[in-house]
């Protein structure tokens, strides 16, 4: 029988999957879409209004269910997880509530008037509207970020031991710690490179079909569309690449059972020999005697490992001392006091399931070659004003387009659970030169298990029904979707010609109308 515990995290996890479909399309998809805007206000060509248009109208139908799937989430903070609310409200609350008092309140107003400005607007204020809607969103996103980073490392805030729970010391601290800085910018990175995807994707799938079907001007269009999709997956890639690495190399300092579990490594080498990092393995780290966690250790099964690499990514030192999941277990379990609820136990088991979080490590990267391949192959493709009709990269823009979306879904459940069983982890000492870290003094009175953070008042009965509801709810919102963005990708781009009202710099006769 589930217990109230499980079926909240099962219900937490499953909203924040579907919502995270649609959160990183529109964070990268809202500038580019104002990119396109731009290079039509600038030249005037017709074709590039029509791509504004176009992809414009996807980002409307993405952004809609984005905001409907993500108001379930935060409720959900007051509800399954009342304890947590209780505990780190106070500081928790504050980037949720900028988020929707500044961020949210610009998007939304900037979008409504980009899409009833059309020919109502001078085509100047008409594209500062859609800029500003790309500002707020990616604004949006940081406030979000810097909540959730303070989950993954709580610093600016401090424990009250009278009103008995955290409270904030620096508000600077929690926005801007070197976690959120990181996350923000890795998790920008995989937006455009979701976006870029997306756009290269079906405008390349739309070249090869206007070239079968002999019409050489419409390819032309989807070709400008192509190219630049590619490139920002290009540009988003490299970008990708080094926010990655830099986000891998804090998180091995202050998440290290998080780090040690995603490679496996079972215990700590010697000083200077250097930690492999294995492309592979089966199975799990295991001490032979679960009493003694500085003995022996069973080792999972490794197919590939590349000798001292894991230390020169951690620590850019092939001989750097990585923490492995000996240490990482040892140092929790002797600075963190066992919760009541479990108090009867040997204790927690501060090691996330090594299985899930080394896998969705490497699909998370997995999936993101498609893009590269995509990209790489689309602009050889098309270059020097080239269309094509190949059906092998018809093919591969089609299977290409749901791989990023996967491969950031699989990064946000590395991340959360990677952090088990903290819902809020606790602060570590830490040398940049690697090795065992000590808790900071008031990591075990700040930090937060899983199970001492949900609801002690909703029965399992009750949370059962609202996981079975918000799963077929959220599952018809997907279907829905899907249907809206094929049914509109399939009828493909406006072929008239811009409307003169819209080619003219303000028409004050027209009042504000909806445009789409």
């Amino acid at each position: 029988m589930l217990e109230a515990l499980d079926l909240a995290r099962w219900q937490f996890g499953i909203t924040t999957v579907y919502h995270f479909i649609f959160v990183p399309l529109t964070i990268g998809l809202t500038p580019l879409v104002a990119l396109l805007q731009t290079i039509w206000y600038k030249t005037g060509k017709d074709e590039w209004y029509r791509l504004t248009r176009f992809f414009g109208k996807l980002l409307l139908i993405n952004f809609a269910l984005g905001i409907v799937t993500g108001i379930v989430q935060e409720f959900q903070f007051g509800m399954n997880w009342s304890e947590y609310s209780r505990m780190v409200g106070d500081i928790f609350g504050a980037p949720l509530a900028m988020e929707a008092l500044a961020a949210f309140f610009i998007e939304s107003t900037f979008l409504g008037v980009w899409i009833f400005g059309w020919g109502r607007l001078s085509r100047g204020v008409h594209l500062l509207s859609i800029w500003l809607v790309a500002f707020a969103v990616n604004l949006s996103a940081f406030f979000i970020l810097a909540a959730n980073s303070f989950m993954q490392y709580p610093v600016g805030s401090s424990y009250d031991p009278v009103a008995g729970r955290a409270q904030m010391d620096s508000l600077g601290s929690v926005l801007f710690s070197q976690l959120s800085l990181s996350t923000f910018w890795h998790t920008i990175s995989t937006s455009f490179v979701v976006a870029g995807t997306f756009m290269a994707g079906i405008a390349i799938w739309w070249v090869v079909k206007a070239v079968r079907a002999g019409n050489e001007d419409g390819a032309k269009v989807y070709r400008k569309a192509g190219v630049v999709g590619c490139w920002v997956v290009i540009i988003a890639g490299i970008s990708l690449i080094f926010s990655g690495h830099h986000q891998a190399q804090v998180i091995t300092k202050i998440q290290p059972t998080k780090m040690a579990a995603a490679e496996m490594l079972c215990v700590t080498p010697a000083e200077g020999e250097g930690a492999g990092f294995t492309v592979v393995a089966f199975g799990e780290c295991a001490p032979v005697d679960p009493a003694n966690l500085q003995g022996e250790w069973t080792e999972p099964t490794r197919i590939i490992t590349i000798p001292k690499l894991l230390s020169l990514l951690a620590y850019n030192d092939t001989g750097a001392q990585v923490t492995g999941i000996n240490d990482a277990e040892q140092l929790l379990q002797d600075g963190y006091q066992t919760p009541p609820e479990v108090a009867d136990e040997v204790g927690l088991d501060f090691i996330p399931n090594q299985m899930t979080v080394f896998w969705t490590f490497r699909l998370m990267i997995a999936f993101g070659a498609f893009s590269a391949l995509l990209a790489l192959v689309g602009l050889f493709a098309l270059r020097g004003g080239r269309t094509t009709g190949s059906g092998f990269l018809k093919f591969w823009s089609v299977l290409s387009l749901p791989m990023p979306f996967l491969g950031a879904a699989f990064g946000w459940i590395f991340t959360e659970i990677g952090r088990q069983p903290f819902i809020v982890y606790p602060v570590l000492n830490y040398s940049n030169s690697g090795g065992v870290q000590s808790l900071s003094p008031d990591a075990a009175d700040l930090s937060l298990t899983t199970v001492n953070a949900v609801s002690p008042v909703v029965p399992a009965s009750s949370v059962i029904i609202t996981v079975i509801v918000f799963t077929l709810l959220y599952l018809v919102l997907a279907i829905a979707w899907f249907y809206l963005m094929k049914r509109y990708v399939a009828k493909g781009a406006p072929l008239e010609e811009v409307p003169p009202e819209v080619k003219a710099d303000l028409d004050e006769s027209k009042p504000l109308t909806f445009s789409y």
